[in-house]
């Protein structure tokens, strides 16, 4: 359980992680040798494959258990005209969800995967983070332990998702404390603010970068001071996945600004997670490439709820049914050899 009595103890779970099974995706790739193609003409879909073995521990890797996790929580800078729609949307959307009327409900069937839902104290927003940290630090790691638990060791995959109006300023503030350069350089337009939004957001983030400029030096710190319930959920959940061999496909902007706080603490930290897509969102391609993570889709999406994470699932699938299900070459009785050596040799 994600039982962390402080920062400390959290700080220490993030830096004991085990590793994956290099065993296993040696194997993927023995087979991959095998198999009717010519090597390496699947590409990246090969990756995958290999990728999942790793982190499963074993081959072939399954996709029998797939889950959704989407976080929910609002947020207190919302007051600030940070977004084009009112903070009662994030409940709404909640209601939504588990109505079926949502992109994410018809995602994740066509995925084969399952739906959870998980509002984090819709209620009670957190603080106005340029006023004072969003969350104090037993709110927040209540909120980390409420997405540690959430994860199950026998997952075959994991897709993170989040909802929360106002959600892409603390994601912005959060890149711009880890990695510089303030709101003119990290926020975007996120549910589409118009230009005088756009502005509020920018001064927003600034504010709260000059208040808490003194706990910069900590990405946990920032992780709760200018983040979210969701947020922290999302950090929580990607954390339990490494230390449960469950690897991880990321949505967009604020799912990977929730977990950037982990790679600063550690650098291979996020060595079991895949980025889904990335984003129409301003700094999402900017933050991706400050982590080292290459997007597997590019579709100009910037819904967030998993949606991309669930799209790209559909990727694994179809990597996974080639893996398993394409034969060898010499069970289809194909030569492996290319023409110029299969050929006989003039005499000479």
């Amino acid at each position: 359980m994600g039982d962390f009595t402080s920062f400390s103890a959290l700080r220490a779970a993030c830096l004991d992680l085990p590793g994956g099974s290099p065993a296993a995706s040696a194997a993927v790739a023995q087979r991959e040798a095998r198999l009717t193609k010519p090597p390496r003409s699947l590409g990246r879909l090969e990756d995958l494959v290999a990728w999942l073995a790793h982190w499963q521990g074993h081959a072939p890797p399954r996709l029998d258990r797939v889950e959704i996790l989407v976080f929910a929580g609002n947020h207190g800078v919302a007051g600030q005209g940070v977004s084009a729609y009112p903070a009662e949307v994030t409940a709404q959307m909640v209601a939504n969800f588990a109505a079926g009327g949502a992109a994410i409900n018809q995602l994740a069937r066509a995925g084969g995967a399952a739906l959870r839902v998980i509002p984090l104290s819709l209620e009670c927003p957190t603080a106005d983070f340029t006023l004072q940290p969003a969350l104090g630090e037993g709110e927040f790691l209540t909120a980390v332990a409420a997405g540690y638990d959430a994860v199950s060791a026998d997952c075959d995959l994991i897709c993170l998702g989040e909802m929360g109006i106002g959600n892409t300023t603390a994601a912005a503030a959060i890149a711009a404390a880890l990695y510089g350069g303030g709101g003119m350089r990290w926020a975007g337009r996120g549910t589409g603010v118009d230009e005088i939004g756009l502005s509020r957001k920018r001064a927003a983030i600034d504010q709260a970068l000059a208040r808490h400029a003194g706990m910069l030096h900590d990405p946990l710190a920032i992780a709760a001071a200018l983040g979210g319930r969701e947020l922290a959920a999302i950090l929580g959940a990607c954390l339990a996945a490494r230390r449960k061999n469950v690897p991880v496909l990321l949505d967009g902007f604020v799912c990977t600004a929730a977990v950037a706080p982990l790679a600063r603490l550690r650098a291979d930290t996020l060595a079991h997670v895949q980025a889904a897509h990335v984003s129409a969102e301003a700094g999402h391609r900017m933050l991706l490439d400050e982590l080292g993570l290459d997007p597997l889709l590019d579709l100009d999406m910037r819904l967030g709820e998993a949606s991309g994470a669930a799209v790209a699932l559909l990727l694994f699938r179809a990597a996974l049914a080639c893996h398993t299900g394409m034969a060898t070459f010499a069970e289809a009785g194909v030569s492996d050899r290319p023409a110029e050596e299969a050929a006989p040799k003039a005499a000479g």
